[in-house]
């Protein structure tokens, strides 16, 4: 399977990490070109989306795409890492005095656009060193907040202390960060317990492979996801063959795509291949990324 090429949906099962996985996937298709659009904590689960071949030229703007979470809380106990794997910090008895109306408030604050502070145990990276490095080594730092979307946000089950939510959110959100924020707002605390990935952009975790299907070339074949399929919210315009041949050798087309400058547009043939990524500068369309045929 030395030829293969687009994106590769895995359901990604608790313990192995985001680079565990793409490793498996390597050994598996015997594919060097492979990787991922955006990791999940080791006791994660759900949507990996692997890029393969060339298509690992598209992992900036796969990650880019907005995702969804099911995911479960734990009020009264306050950890280090904002989930189960960190050390308790502080507990509290208080939940057992929350009311229905207490946290439906609380959960409804975290909607929206918001200033969500990461966890300090994250892979986000401050002066080059990711966040993670740095907290391993008992050194804290003021984090800026970043700026994010939670779309939706809701409450599916309550038998406390646990709590179990769904999100819809913008990439870069924290749902780690959710949780600690909502135990905060409560006046009690709490951290994650449970996450599961359930979609990125237009893909969700029922298309996906598990990994004990990665030795079935049909299964990988049938969930193997064309490289402009997988850029399903991306603005996109069809080219015709003389805007494509301009467009493979650099030269910007005439266009009439509605996109705010700067955006990245996915221009694709009538067959719907993936020709390039291109953005739009006054009327015309310049090539950003160019795909041979």
């Amino acid at each position: 399977m030395s030829s293969i090429n687009g994106v590769l949906p895995i359901d990604k099962p608790a313990g192995p990490t985001s680079h565990d996985i793409v490793a498996r996937v390597r050994r598996a298709l015997g594919v060097r070109r492979i990787g991922h659009t955006g990791t999940l904590d080791p006791f994660a689960t759900g949507l990996l989306l692997l890029c393969v071949g060339s298509s690992t030229r598209l992992a900036e703007y796969i990650s880019a795409q907005s995702k969804s979470y099911s995911a479960r809380m734990r009020l009264g106990v306050t950890t280090d890492t904002d989930d189960l794997q960190g050390s308790t910090i502080a507990s509290s008895e208080g939940w057992r005095h929350l009311s229905a109306d207490q946290l439906l408030r609380a959960f409804e604050q975290q909607k929206g656009e918001l200033q969500q502070v990461p966890p300090q145990y994250s892979a986000k990276k401050i002066d080059g060193e990711r966040m993670y490095d740095v907290a391993r080594r008992g050194e804290a730092v003021e984090l800026a907040a970043a700026t994010v979307t939670v779309h939706d946000l809701r409450v599916t089950a309550v038998e406390l202390p646990q709590v179990d939510f769904e999100v819809d959110c913008s990439t870069g959100t924290y749902i780690r960060s959710i949780a600690r924020d909502v135990g905060a707002m409560l006046g009690v605390g709490g951290h994650l317990v449970a996450l599961r990935r359930t979609r990125i952009g237009s893909v969700r975790v029922e298309d996906a492979v598990s990994l004990d299907q990665l030795s079935d070339p049909e299964a990988v074949r049938t969930r193997l996801i064309a490289p402009a399929a997988a850029l399903g919210e991306m603005p996109r315009v069809t080219l015709d063959a003389t805007q494509i041949g301009a467009i493979r050798m650099g030269k910007s087309v005439g266009a009439d795509a509605q996109a705010p400058e700067g955006t990245p547009i996915a221009l694709v043939s009538v067959e719907e291949e993936l020709v390039g990524i291109g953005e739009c500068l006054g009327q015309r369309l310049h090539p950003r990324k160019v795909f041979s045929e």
